[in-house]
């Protein structure tokens, strides 16, 4: 272990207690990051610790990371430096919980499965889809504004979290926002920090909205034959009275068929009565655009939704090499840039797999084939630049290292 390792090993513990700190190779290579090994790792219990070491870590110019489930640190360009792991496992406790108010304040280490379990009892749920599923941390969701296809009826992070714990670099542990529905506590500096991915602060506690779990759910699938019966189907749909929970437009790489025909999936939610209604409106919608509708078993469904809501997890487990890209654009475009793609794989004779969650204009291309490094970087810049041109965006969410 070198001298380094040892002083910041040995700065931390005797601020925290040597049970939080550990050089241990084996640990530390677990909090690896695109290759990048951290010196050490800390296990604060509290805030005050977590902000205890952000402070001695400034003081001493080290790079820290935080996080728990490591379900999306591939995110973002190369670290420049990575010192302390910040491991936030040990901060998982429920604080305030009152089931008849629907709110709920919980630390950032608690997993979204645990947490849905705990309020489950209550028939309540955190309307949220997040990327990880069960095994992202609350702390990682908050950090990035993580959600899924369930965004369309729900919102993100952004439009549940009530209030905040932030730890700083300057060692304080500052509040904003609260922890009731109505709450005016002037400028809410809690949007700032969900969604900037830790680099504004760490987050310790954070004070949620619940939502009572729908008496019945529903899924449909509308099979479009084509991009432009697929545009049709979702003008139709989002014009209409319906209120989908749940919308999105899949090639066959993601249904599993072997067919690159797209569906819509559309999960509905409410009474029995109100998914009978619904079931007759979407299928007058599918006769009017040409287009096949049937109803999904809830086993088939909650695979898919799962599959669909973790798609960088599906992706790189069937094939390692993978790259995942990100578009985000009008809801109008959704179409157009996926013909772009189908076009450029084409090309390429290459393998993509697409998810649109439509209503809120954000595209998954996950590229599945093996093509050089350079045939990769012109076909993102391409993608990049059509994005540009139809008002978005485009970001690489995950890729190989080189």
């Amino acid at each position: 272990m070198s001298a380094v390792v040892q002083d910041i090993a040995a700065g931390l513990a005797a601020l925290l207690g040597g049970s939080r700190v550990t050089s241990d190779p084996e640990a530390c290579a677990g909090f690896a990051v695109d290759c990048l090994v951290p010196r050490c790792v800390v296990y604060p219990s509290s805030a005050e610790e977590a902000a205890t070491t952000l402070r001695w870590a400034a003081e001493h110019e080290l790079g820290v990371i935080p996080c728990r489930s490591a379900t999306k640190l591939q995110v973002g360009n190369l670290p420049r430096r990575f010192d302390v792991a910040l491991s936030l496992k040990g901060m998982n406790q429920v604080w305030h919980y009152e089931p008849s108010d629907l709110t709920l304040s919980v630390e950032p280490g608690m997993k979204f499965s645990d947490i849905q379990e705990f309020v489950g009892k209550r028939g309540l749920w955190l309307p949220l889809d997040p990327p990880g599923g069960g095994r992202a941390s609350l702390g990682g969701m908050a950090a990035t504004n993580a959600a899924g296809p369930l965004r369309l009826a729900y919102g993100a992070p952004r439009d549940i979290v009530l209030g905040m714990k932030i730890a700083t670099t300057q060692g304080q542990v500052i509040k904003t926002g609260g922890r009731v529905v109505k709450n005016v506590t002037g400028y809410d500096t809690g949007k700032l920090l969900i969604g900037s991915y830790g680099t504004l602060g760490v987050i310790a506690e954070v004070s949620l909205k619940l939502f009572p779990l729908p008496p019945a759910r529903a899924t449909y699938v509308l099979t479009a034959g084509t991009l432009g019966i697929a545009r049709d189907l979702r003008r139709r749909i989002l014009s209409s009275p319906l209120t989908p929970a749940r919308f999105v437009l899949l090639d066959g790489a993601v249904t599993s068929k072997n067919t690159k025909e797209p569906e819509l999936w559309l999960e509905m939610h409410g009474s029995h009565k109100l998914l009978e209604r619904a079931g007759r409106e979407i299928a007058g919608h599918a006769a009017a655009a040409g287009a096949i509708i049937r109803i999904v078993d809830p086993a088939e469904a909650d695979a898919l939704w799962t599959r669909v809501t973790d798609i960088q997890s599906w992706i790189s487990a069937s094939f390692a090499g993978a790259i995942v890209l990100k578009a985000t654009l009008p809801d109008s475009a959704v179409e157009e840039l996926i013909s772009r793609a189908e076009q450029e794989a084409k090309a390429e004779k290459a393998q993509w797999a697409v998810v649109a969650q439509l209503g809120v204009g954000i595209v998954h291309l996950c590229l599945m084939s093996e093509i050089s490094t350079e045939l990769q970087a012109a076909l993102i810049r391409r993608l990049r630049e059509a994005t540009a041109a139809l008002g978005g965006a485009l970001i690489i969410e995950r890729c190989p290292l080189p």
